[in-house]
């Protein structure tokens, strides 16, 4: 079993845009962005250091009727900022140093991304808020995730699911009663086998980085500090 206290000093969190939602299926419900920041708050109380990449899908998902593809995903993007945005306010409001950094440069609100300031924010121990994405079209924000976890040289990247599913399954458990939870899963399988947990992007970057990936829910309170407290939660992708 991997731990944290085999050397998880620094992860990066990955949010997906839908959770911001709530039980909406749009926009921003600002009682779900306070409960995340307080997990992030809860979990860096343990000294970790944490970076976030939160998804857009609750403003913008995917091309609308013949949108160009390109347009469509810096749509996305621009997305990922108000997000960004939320969370740092929400952070900040429970007294937790955030700094958002933007690959898309928006300077009157936001920091562009520098790998090296970004460290240097996680080591002061600010939360660093990874926003639009890699800055390209055709690219996923799980790509962007864990681009951003190697690049800042985080040891985890930890996936927070809402809805209900709590890591990784042998098949869908919203539609088959049967599925199994899976205490671990190898890169290559998560690839070959579907299993609907990370594009095969995201995968393939962490598993050339050996980068372990923690799926988890994320509305469980206290799930990211027992993470890091190296207790068993989720699935674990190695």
């Amino acid at each position: 079993m991997i731990r944290a206290s085999d050397g998880w000093s620094r992860v990066l969190l990955k949010v997906s845009g839908e959770a911001f939602a709530g039980g909406d299926r749009f926009g921003v419900d600002v009682t779900v962005v306070d409960r995340i920041a307080s997990e992030v708050v809860l979990a860096r109380s343990a000294g970790t250091e944490i970076a976030v990449v939160v998804g857009g899908g609750n403003i913008w998902r995917g091309q609308k009727g013949g949108m160009d593809r390109a347009q469509s995903d810096y749509m996305g993007m621009l997305a990922t900022l108000i997000n960004s945005l939320a969370l740092q306010d929400a952070l900040e409001r429970q007294d937790q140093p955030t700094r958002v950094q933007t690959a898309i440069h928006m300077a009157q609100i936001a920091e562009p991304y520098i790998r090296r300031r970004a460290i240097r924010h996680l080591e002061k121990g600010r939360v660093v808020i990874f926003g639009a994405g890699t800055g390209n079209p055709f690219f996923t924000t799980d790509t962007a995730a864990a681009l951003r976890a190697v690049e800042v040289e985080a040891q985890a990247l930890l996936k927070g699911t809402h809805g209900g599913t709590d890591g990784v399954y042998s098949d869908d458990p919203r539609t088959n009663p049967d599925a199994v939870k899976l205490d671990h899963v190898a890169y290559l399988d998560m690839i070959s086998k579907g299993l609907r947990a990370m594009d095969a992007t995201a995968a393939t970057i962490c598993m050339e980085n050996s980068l372990p990936i923690v799926m988890f829910d994320l509305m469980q309170r206290g799930n990211v500090l027992s993470i890091l407290n190296g207790e068993r939660v989720g699935t674990i992708v190695s």
